[in-house]
């Protein structure tokens, strides 16, 4: 399935007792359609705050449904801030986290003098101007396979943090800039961390060479501010053909690399 969600009255995607969470209602949803208890995995794990606009999930199921009965009934049970946009059957070899060859993720950053009303919960409100060249030069340096440690949360459980970034671009329209990021996965906090660093030097409070200097010291202390979590929306994750996923917005991870370095 591809659900799309607004985080900002949940504790993230992952079930958690006694509090709120995307995973849970989805889980109890499709359970009712399916007749049946069932549990999702997804292709990225959300924190409290952070949206999606299209993450992947899967399940198991017995029940024999149409992919449109899959929707319309998931979607009737769940509540307004979850909707499910599509659903797709898939061979037991498919696994939503483990088969993504990409996941992409934007940041919004509203840089104005007045904050926003309407973009409260959509976008990280800074009052200063930001310097959108200098972030762009600095965010060159992070595109291609790094060692992302400078980048990633102290409580991050990746075995390895080297990642390859795919593309990291930046532009901006009223005031609103976003950062749009691709790679082949993500380290806890990463996108939120490396957010907090290109703003630090968009105020030039931090040389462009900043983002280098932090690759190659690999010491998360070193590394500044996370950004806050409502900037951040999941926006897609990549798989195989070969499964056939009427995803939005297909890209070739590797032809945006090759566009991008």
């Amino acid at each position: 399935m591809g659900v799309e969600y607004d985080g900002t009255h949940f504790h993230g995607w992952q079930t958690q007792s006694g509090v709120r969470t995307v995973q849970s209602e989805l889980e109890a949803a499709v359970s009712r359609v399916a007749n049946h208890p069932v549990i999702v995995h997804c292709a990225g794990r959300t924190d409290a705050g952070v949206h999606a606009l299209e993450q992947v999930v899967h399940f198991e199921t017995t029940a024999t449904r149409s992919e449109r009965s899959w929707v319309l009934g998931a979607n009737v049970n769940l509540p307004p801030d979850v909707g499910v946009r599509w659903a797709h059957p898939v061979d037991d070899g498919f696994h939503a986290r483990f088969s993504a060859q990409a996941r992409h993720y934007r940041y919004q950053i509203l840089a104005r003098r007045t904050r926003s009303p309407l973009q409260r919960d959509r976008a990280v409100w800074v009052h200063e101007a930001l310097d959108l060249e200098r972030m762009r030069a600095a965010a060159v340096a992070l595109v291609g396979e790094h060692d992302f440690s400078s980048f990633r949360a102290v409580a991050c459980q990746a075995k390895s943090p080297i990642r390859r970034v795919l593309y990291l671009d930046l532009s901006e329209r009223d005031g609103l800039i976003t950062l749009a990021i691709g790679a082949n996965g993500f380290l806890h906090h990463m996108v939120r961390n490396i957010a907090g660093v290109l703003m630090a030097i968009g105020r030039g409070e931090a040389s462009v060479d900043w983002t280098r200097e932090l690759l190659e010291v690999r010491d998360r202390r070193l590394g500044g501010v996370t950004a806050q979590p409502q900037g951040l929306y999941f926006v897609r994750a990549d798989y195989p053909a070969e499964f056939g996923l009427p995803q939005s917005e297909r890209a070739d991870p590797l032809q945006r690399l090759k566009n991008s370095i």
